[in-house]
């Protein structure tokens, strides 16, 4: 089984300095609440972490099919509950795609593999928010 560790520290006010596999990130509240604006707020966090996630998926997947892309990207919107505790009740991907010969047929099983059966992320989020997706070649 693999165990993965993230330290996270007070460093003042509602700021915090997390230890993600050695690399530092600072996390921070809005100033409306108390915090500085000196890093981003968990909850987009947690969106960049499924578009990091798919994103791999997705270019390794098409490196195996020999599609290679000029330009790809990854956008990501999640809706949150109006209520407490709010978290993302729908979370909205666009995956677009720059190139030449980019066969539709490939890049949506690119995604689908990557929705269904790698992303871990993706697993974990969908037990609690809908996850629509849409493919755009631009």
């Amino acid at each position: 089984m693999i165990t993965n560790k993230v330290d996270v520290s007070w460093t003042g006010e509602m700021a915090f300095e997390a230890d993600v596999n050695g690399f530092k990130l600072v996390i921070d509240a809005d100033e409306k609440v108390g915090g500085q604006n000196k890093g981003p707020r968990p909850k987009p966090l947690t969106l960049a972490s499924l578009g990091g996630c798919t994103a791999m998926d997705v270019i390794s997947i098409l490196k195996k099919m020999r599609v290679e892309p000029t330009w790809f990207n990854v956008e990501v919107e999640g809706e949150l509950t109006d209520e407490h505790p709010k978290y993302y009740h729908t979370i909205r991907l666009t995956y677009q795609f720059k190139g030449e010969n980019l066969e539709m047929e490939k890049l949506q099983k690119a995604v689908e593999l990557s929705q269904e059966r790698y992303c871990g992320v993706s697993a974990l989020l969908s037990k609690g928010a809908k996850i629509e997706s849409k493919i755009e070649v631009l």
